[in-house]
């Protein structure tokens, strides 16, 4: 497994195991939860995608899937402006949906997306994220469902990545 990105090295913050007993307690959520209601899930990519697949398998009801892709950081680590970079099809007027992301830190691109979402009239918007990072928030965005809150560090794995590499990791890691 690697255990340095870039030449930076790698420490275990979340367990597959632990990743993968929270997601199955979140479907069954999202399952009680949007009982009757045709719900369109919304991934957010690229790191909502890994979450998203494993989340939606837990759902017991029919969902339709969409993908936004928006991009905040430049091959770094540090946010920057906001870009959407594709837009989802499916029609969402009066349609229950559901972002799902990696990662909430500052907040800014899901609360980007969620004013994008907002504008088109759907029935309700939810937020689900794997993992929140309140110490950087620069919004009043506090996702619905949650995997887990995690302190400072700039993480990875899981879907989250450092200049693209290490999504793929099936834990997640704090980068030292």
């Amino acid at each position: 497994m690697l255990k340095n990105i870039n030449g930076k090295e790698l420490r275990p913050l979340i367990t597959s195991d632990q990743i993968s007993t929270r997601v199955r307690e979140m479907g069954e959520e999202l399952t009680r939860d949007y009982k009757d209601k045709n719900p369109l899930f919304i991934g957010i990519l690229k790191g909502g995608f890994i979450f998203l697949a494993d989340l939606i398998r837990h759902v017991e009801l029919n969902v339709e899937l969409d993908f936004i892709r928006a991009s905040s950081y430049r091959e770094s680590d540090r946010p920057g402006e906001i870009e959407l970079l594709h837009d989802i099809s499916a029609p969402i007027k009066d349609r229950h949906v559901l972002l799902v992301d990696d990662i909430v830190d500052t907040g800014a691109t899901i609360e980007h997306i969620r004013e994008i979402i907002l504008s088109r009239a759907p029935a309700s918007l939810k937020t689900c994220a794997m993992v929140d990072k309140r110490e950087r928030r620069k919004t009043e965005i506090e996702p619905d469902y949650l995997g887990f809150e995690i302190e400072g560090g700039f993480i990875v794995g899981y879907g989250t990545d450092y200049a693209g590499k290490g999504r793929n990791l099936p834990d997640i890691f704090v980068i030292e």
